[in-house]
């Protein structure tokens, strides 16, 4: 079992549960989902350097991207309908468990003069997203050989109604959020 699932499951539901009695199990803040999404930007010309990403996004990820296309043409963006724009990435169960451990303990204290995580990319569900400006952060990824840096979104996506209880979930597993 994954090292943060693992807290989680034997440490972090049982607290939660007696902080809040009288709750449904069902009721308390989880992980559902994790989401990482990359734009392919100017990029999307240069067969070889999409490869390389790809195979990048899947070595980081534990899984197969998949592309998003333009839904309409752009002149001003030289995007035409169907063009790829981007790849996706959902991850659930033990992928992203291994996702999460992976950002929180190692890439994330990898960025450079890194002083912690807004608090506040709470969107109106409760769910986190944060952005990563340079993939290279990751340890599956060299930089020597990479075709470009990219830049992800990762979005956390959690299951329950109070906001506060999920900051706090996201802090007892190790989000290094910024000091007030």
């Amino acid at each position: 079992m994954n090292r943060l699932k693992e807290k989680f499951n034997k440490v972090l539901l049982p607290s939660i549960l007696k902080a809040h009695k009288g709750l449904n199990v069902m009721s308390l803040p989880r992980i559902q989902k994790v989401s990482v999404n990359a734009g392919v930007g100017p990029f999307r010309d240069n067969k070889e350097a999409m490869e390389t990403f790809l195979e990048e996004l899947a070595s980081i990820t534990g899984q197969k991207p998949s592309k998003r296309t333009a839904k309409t043409s752009e002149a001003g963006f030289k995007i035409k309908q169907g063009d790829v724009v981007g790849y996706t990435v959902t991850l659930r169960g033990d992928k992203m468990w291994a996702f999460l451990d992976k950002l929180l303990s190692v890439a994330l204290p990898r960025v450079r003069d890194f002083r912690g995580l807004n608090d506040e990319a709470f969107d109106e569900n409760g769910n986190y997203s944060l952005g990563i400006r340079e993939h290279v952060i990751f340890p599956e990824v060299n930089p020597n050989t990479t075709k470009g840096m990219r830049s992800l979104q990762v979005t956390i996506v959690m299951a329950g109604r109070d906001k506060e209880a999920k900051k706090n979930l996201l802090t007892e597993l190790g989000m290094p959020f910024k000091k007030d």
